[in-house]
């Protein structure tokens, strides 16, 4: 479905940066792709070239056998209707001065309350929701407006950029595991973003892991996490905090 060789991405700002060097991967139909590693590892970037935002300086994307990345923004609409992006702030990704009615409708250019009420009850929201507008809603409820948007055209990937970094961790468990059941129910393929390689462990089957802008470790994430082979994967393991037993401790302080 998505494809990357030998990707390098540099930027003048005013010095050259190098965001990312040579990345190459490919992520299957179907796949739970995870992309780990700490702040400039080169995540936002990828992210960026994978949606279509951003151009490499060299090496070819390939989204479903097609070349994206030397096409001009006017041919990338089928980009647009395919693949969709969850943001990391969903205060900041959803705008406040439209109801989620129509804030969910954008994506088809027109108002379907039929395709509203359906993936209002898909990611857990009553209907009337609908009406409401962000910030009458929590974090972890904001989170699943903006996912129910992403899903509204119909998307076959879906990149979930940091979705769960702002919520606390009862919420992260429930938004992780309805990503995890909207993967299966609307046979998405995810590419799920984060610094935490215990939240990717949850979610994802495959994980790349990024350092300084090049993929150090790529591989099934159980393999990965249970027998690491690049110090920096070691090293982020050991930081991960351990979602399950964070669980447990605030559920058992109450």
């Amino acid at each position: 479905m998505i494809e990357l060789r030998n990707v390098h991405r540099r930027y003048r700002r005013p010095r050259e940066v190098h965001a990312l060097r040579g990345v190459s991967f490919a992520v299957a139909a179907g796949q739970r792709f995870g992309i780990v590693g700490e702040s400039g590892s080169g995540k936002s970037t990828l992210v960026r070239l994978l949606a279509g935002l951003d151009r490499p300086t060299s090496g070819e994307i390939s989204f479903d056998g097609k070349r994206i990345d030397a096409l001009p923004e006017r041919k990338l609409g089928f980009l647009r209707d395919s693949l969709q992006v969850v943001f990391q702030d969903p205060m900041g990704s959803l705008d406040p001065r439209m109801r989620v009615r129509d804030i969910i409708s954008e994506p088809l250019g027109r108002r379907d309350p039929e395709r509203v009420a359906e993936l209002l009850t898909a990611v857990g929201l009553p209907a009337d929701a609908a009406g409401r507008y962000p910030h009458q809603f929590s974090g972890g409820q904001r989170q699943r407006i903006s996912i129910a948007r992403a899903l509204a055209p119909r998307p076959r990937v879906l990149i979930a950029d940091e979705p769960v970094s702002a919520l606390d961790v009862t919420v992260r468990k429930q938004i992780l595991d309805l990503l995890a059941e909207l993967t299966d129910a609307f046979e998405l393929t995810l590419v799920f973003v984060s610094h935490d390689l215990a939240v990717v462990r949850r979610v994802c089957d495959t994980v790349a892991v990024m350092r300084a802008g090049e993929l150090v470790e790529l591989g099934e994430v159980d393999q990965v996490y249970d027998a690491p082979q690049h110090p920096y994967t070691r090293d982020l393991i050991a930081a991960a905090p351990n979602l399950r037993a964070e669980l447990a401790r605030l559920q058992g302080g109450r």
